[in-house]
């Protein structure tokens, strides 16, 4: 499968060569690099051991000399790893050598987020719904363990090929293991520094706050308006001017940015995107579900976006060919 973002990654390329290109460590030969960010650099790699590519992210080494950093990272990818779920990315391995912090994920073939909505633009309300009720479903799974994401983002949502016609595309949340709360137990990294990327950050990690699994809900929904308008948001002239926005102004109506789109669903993102965690939705799915409903009232709304009427009654099973049928009874 072909690679796991994070850490600002951007896209599944094939690989560009990177000068460690050839290096084995720790039981990893390197082989191209797939994607890097402020934190990490990503590089599709093959297992020596069990002879299988995996992407293969190492931190920044100067993480591997702040224990809390190390402990944090070490728990929170004991965890990760302990998560069985078809929309997170498995976490292979996480350890350090020779002074650096690695782990070892599934190499996922596809696209990120980033690169879906750079093609193809805001996508239908279908589509955007099939992919947001994938990663809450995730996102869920991950808070179940006590495990926050708290960087949920176009680059960590990658999309693979599907199953089906009614499963078109297979979506993976990437980026646990790579403990996100920063160096000290505020969320802040350094002095006026946080883990997060603005577009889609929760008020309370602005502001340094303790954080819990809504600050991921807040995110999910800056995600999903971006996949339905083509823009996050709060999307500002500057940086902190989107930090501003962020703390402080409401979401714009969708129809500003795409006209068409049910006025129900503001109402969704607006509690989806309250500035206080206590007033949003306590579950990603049951923002999605309400974002769902919304938009499948209005008229000419899409009904892959409601649950529907109900399941289908089964189909009768098929009859046995007459070969069969002498040693074939239906019970």
């Amino acid at each position: 499968m072909a690679g796991a973002g994070g850490a600002g990654d951007t896209g599944f390329p094939a690989g560009r060569p990177s000068g460690l290109a050839g290096k084995e460590i720790a039981g990893y030969r390197v082989e191209a690099e797939i994607g890097r960010g402020g934190m990490a650099v990503v590089y599709r790699a093959r297992d020596l051991r069990l002879d299988r590519t995996v992407a293969l992210k190492l931190l920044a080494p100067e993480l591997a000399r702040n224990d809390t950093f190390r402990r944090r990272f070490a728990h929170e990818s004991r965890v990760a790893a302990s998560i069985d779920h078809p929309h997170i990315v498995p976490v292979f391995e996480a350890g350090e050598t020779e002074g650096v912090l690695y782990i070892a994920m599934r190499y996922v073939a596809g696209q990120d987020l980033v690169a879906l909505l750079a093609r193809e633009g805001p996508l239908p309300p279908a589509t955007a719904g099939r992919i947001a009720a994938q990663v809450a479903s995730a996102l869920d799974a991950a808070h179940a363990h006590d495990l926050v994401h708290r960087d949920v983002k176009p680059g960590n949502i990658l999309v693979a090929e599907g199953t089906d016609r009614d499963h078109p595309e297979h979506v993976y949340l990437t980026d646990f293991g790579l403990t996100k709360k920063s160096l000290s137990l505020t969320g802040f990294t350094t002095v006026g520094e946080f883990v997060g990327t603005l577009d889609y950050v929760a008020p309370e990690q602005i502001s340094g706050k303790p954080v819990d699994g809504r600050c991921d809900v807040y995110s999910l929904a800056c995600v999903v308006f971006e996949t339905l308008t083509g823009v996050p948001p709060f999307r500002r002239e500057t940086d902190w001017a989107v930090l501003w926005a962020q703390q402080y102004d409401p979401p714009p109506p969708l129809a500003e940015h795409r006209p068409g789109l049910p006025e129900g669903a503001d109402a969704v993102f607006a509690r989806a995107l309250a500035k206080t965690p206590e007033e949003r939705y306590r579950t990603c799915l049951e923002f999605v579900t309400e974002l769902r409903a919304a938009l499948a009232s209005a008229p000419g709304g899409d009904p892959e976006w409601s649950s529907g009427p109900g399941p289908r009654a089964p189909s009768p099973p098929p009859q046995p060919p007459a070969w069969a049928r002498p040693v074939f009874r239906r019970l």
